[in-house]
């Protein structure tokens, strides 16, 4: 039930993977394709027209727990920015996810949670749609643990505060429209990081503030606290799988862009400026991982400001050279590009591109979308 998916299951962050893994394959069930842009722990960084699923959780219970807990916010990276610059999906795929919007329960999502009690969770819920339900930050275990007097209680409300508005920051950043484009793409995957940098911001004050106020005895059972939730069985993050992402798949696919689009030589010159703003993005991730010494939630959380800033950095890196380059190109050209990630995936076959070229034409020129029509069955 999706009450008790809230209540309990998506503070399990093995949880919140599996209903990622099964979202993302489950339109794909009828493709043959290696899903090659799966995260190093089974999650995804790309479901459907959703950057991030579950992005308040993994944000916070790194910052609270530790890593040891939640190895998910980690294992994003290049990976997703080059998924966003290629896409995933073609238009029947993505079309595809209204099968399983607002909800679903089928095989792939038995599959991926067996042990675990059957429930429904849709494409709305990993935006967080009932935010006050899913605010992640453990303000009753951090108030039993320390017993605060009444200027630390008023102080750890003010955090859980702070933490309810940051999970509507980010819950608002969930998309409004599927893109459909690489532009669209990368300008939805810097919202999205954008608005968990705000969420970040609007916390740190308060966490700040709380945490000055423990003694040395209270900052230990908040350690102890996270020590606890970290199973022996979580204990197999290293700073090396930061970033983690298969080398041949995420290869700049410079042959399909030259069979496919054709680039004249008058737009070459472009898009060899955009290979490199990719290669620099991938330079600036690699130089971000997790610091071994982060051992406080503040430290965790100054590590995650880090972490989306070099994001934001990389992003900011590809995305002017890549409108560049993008506007340089026909109409014909436009579709070509945005045919090559389904065609490496396996899933574009010529009728797909053919297809993608006409619902490029009459999206540009007659308005034609399927936006409204994934968003309206999304609820969003």
């Amino acid at each position: 039930m999706r009450s008790a998916l809230h209540s309990g299951g998506l503070r399990d962050p093995m949880t919140r993977a599996a209903i990622t893994a099964a979202a993302a394959g489950a339109a794909w069930s009828h493709h043959n394709g290696g899903l090659w842009w799966r995260h190093a722990h089974g999650g995804f960084g790309w479901v459907g027209p959703i950057f991030w699923p579950y992005a308040y959780y993994d944000l916070y219970d790194y910052a609270w727990w530790g890593w040891g807990y939640d190895p998910f916010f980690w294992d994003y990276g290049y990976g997703d920015l080059y998924a966003g610059l290629f896409g995933l999906y073609d238009y029947g795929v993505l079309s595809g996810y209204s099968g399983y919007l607002p909800g679903y329960v089928g095989s792939a999502r038995r599959a991926a949670t067996a042990g675990r009690p059957e429930t429904t969770t849709g494409l709305a819920d990993m935006c967080g749609s009932e935010s006050r339900d899913i605010a992640g930050f453990p303000v009753d275990q951090f108030r039993a643990a320390i017993q605060p007097d009444n200027e630390q209680s008023a102080a750890l409300d003010d955090l859980a505060n702070a933490s309810q508005q940051a999970a509507e920051t980010i819950r608002n950043s969930c998309p409004k429209e599927v893109a459909l484009t690489a532009p669209s793409r990368l300008a939805a995957m810097q919202q999205r990081v954008e608005a968990m940098r705000n969420a970040v911001n609007m916390v740190k004050p308060a966490l700040d503030k709380f945490y000055g106020l423990l003694s040395d005895e209270q900052k230990a059972r908040i350690a102890a606290l996270a020590a606890d939730q970290h199973p022996a069985q979580r204990e197999d993050i290293a700073n090396g799988n930061c970033n983690t992402a298969q080398p041949v798949a995420t290869d700049w696919p410079g042959e399909l862009i030259e069979r496919n689009v054709k680039p004249t030589d008058a737009q070459r010159a472009s898009l060899t400026a955009l290979q490199d703003a990719a290669a620099k993005a991938a330079d600036i991730l690699k130089s971000s991982c997790p610091p071994e010494d982060a051992l406080t939630p503040p430290a965790r959380l100054a590590a995650v400001a880090t972490r989306l800033d070099a994001m934001l950095h990389a992003i900011g890196t590809v995305r002017p050279a890549l409108d560049n380059f993008y506007n340089s190109l026909t109409d014909e050209q436009k579709a070509a590009f945005d045919a090559i990630g389904p065609e490496r995936n396996g899933t574009a076959s010529a009728s797909h591109r053919e297809e993608a070229a006409r619902r490029h034409y009459h999206r540009h020129h007659y308005g034609y979308s399927i936006n409204h029509m994934i968003f309206r069955m999304m609820g969003l």
